[in-house]
């Protein structure tokens, strides 16, 4: 057992997800890939891709990652740090002039916002950090994040285009002034933006030549095409009645086709495979088979807590709604990170960096003990069950060495 872990212990993990979830109901199926010391320990698949249609999951099942898009926007925007071409504390008003005058909210509604001008301009650092005063709709929280909900702002399947998403957010006031509070938001949608802007092409022609390409990251993209769709997962959420009941059918998916909004912050969709080949690039600090995509200085940057003050999540945030909330994690360029593990009641490593997705998938790296975890399902909401805490439990418990 050269990766030091239990075969035993990692078979619990499959039968945890069969008994608990998937026999009751409550899952469709799931795909846990457990992998240390550049080997997999665990490639353990249970139930279905697609319920109806009798699919099982298989290895090359091809997923939504949702919000676990934003760690390759994130490399994207720090390759072109890297070349100069963009700084961290680059004003985002350099790239995007009609934002230059937003101020934040105070009181009003939409045609009579009265707003206050922020303690100083928006960095490219915040929209990384998600401390940049933008929101996501789905907060549900102010007359700002009403806003966004009312103008289509940044939602999935929304017909506005990047730049369109953009000029709708000129028109909205922030909810803080910049690095005062930490509020999980469209900002990493707005990286992407800004990875067209400064590297003059389209972000998705950029991403894919320039991260997903060079990792082999075959089964990666903003849409499925046709000669893929009967590896594409149903996604399922609970129905009226508590029921499962499908989200989205992979027949009749918006995922079929190039969509007008390309998201950087939730629109690709990959495979375990896939997933674990950018894991392992960025475990190996920015390289993989030969191609770097980034120095093991700038995977250490952002891997790093760079929320003010050294703060976790818990003292930060203002957010209703995140992928991560726990005490004892803050927040890199791009991940959630691990500060303290007695504060998040689990067991880890300090330093391990993470995120998940909108539809339950999640995943994790731990350079301490060489670790790479991903977990594939379909299901919405993602905090609806515990899914991620289990699985870290079910993971570190299976140690042995």
């Amino acid at each position: 057992m050269s990766h030091g872990l239990s075969p035993a212990r990692l078979a619990r993990i499959d039968a945890h997800w069969r008994d608990r979830y998937v026999d009751q109901g409550k899952l469709a199926g799931t795909l846990t890939l457990v992998a240390r010391r550049g080997e997999i320990a665990h490639l353990g698949v249970v139930g279905h891709a697609d319920i109806a249609r009798h699919t099982p999951i298989k290895d090359d099942t091809i997923f939504r990652i949702y919000s676990m898009t934003k760690p390759l926007t994130s490399v994207a925007m720090m390759m072109l740090v890297e070349e100069g071409a963009a700084a961290l504390d680059d004003p985002v008003e350099k790239y995007i002039p009609a934002w230059k005058n937003i101020g934040v909210f105070s009181a009003g509604a939409p045609g009579r916002w009265q707003t206050t001008p922020t303690a100083r301009p928006m960095q490219v650092i915040d929209l990384l950090r998600h401390t940049s005063g933008l929101t996501y709709g789905f907060q549900d929280r102010t007359p700002v994040d009403a806003a966004y909900r009312r103008g289509h702002v940044g939602v999935a399947g929304s017909k506005l285009s990047l730049t369109g998403m953009v000029e709708a957010m000129a028109t909205i006031p922030l909810e803080f002034s910049p690095g005062a509070a930490w509020n999980y938001s469209n900002a990493t949608d707005v990286l992407g933006y800004l990875v067209g802007v400064i590297s003059g092409r389209p972000f998705e022609d950029f991403l894919r030549d320039r991260v997903i390409k060079p990792l082999g990251m075959i089964d990666t993209d903003f849409y499925v095409p046709s000669d893929k769709t009967a590896r594409f997962a149903a996604c399922y959420a609970l129905g009226p009645n508590g029921a499962l009941g499908v989200q989205d059918d992979p027949t009749k998916s918006p995922y079929l086709s190039l969509p007008p909004y390309i998201s950087g912050g939730g629109g690709l969709v990959s495979t375990a495979a896939d997933y674990w080949a950018f894991c392992r690039m960025m475990l190996n600090g920015g390289t993989l088979n030969d191609v770097r995509l980034l120095s093991r200085k700038t995977v250490d940057l952002m891997t790093a807590n760079h929320l003010p003050g050294g703060q976790d999540l818990t003292q930060l945030s203002i957010s209703l709604f995140s992928e991560a909330t726990m005490a004892g994690v803050g927040f890199g360029l791009g991940f959630a990170v691990t500060l303290d593990p007695a504060r998040t009641l689990l067991a880890g490593s300090a330093g391990e960096y993470y995120w998940g997705g909108a539809a339950s998938t999640a995943f994790w790296i731990d350079p301490a003990e060489d670790l790479i975890v991903i977990f594939m399902t379909q299901f919405m909401p993602s905090n609806h069950y515990p899914l991620r805490r289990e699985l870290r439990t079910l993971v570190y418990s299976a140690f042995d060495d």
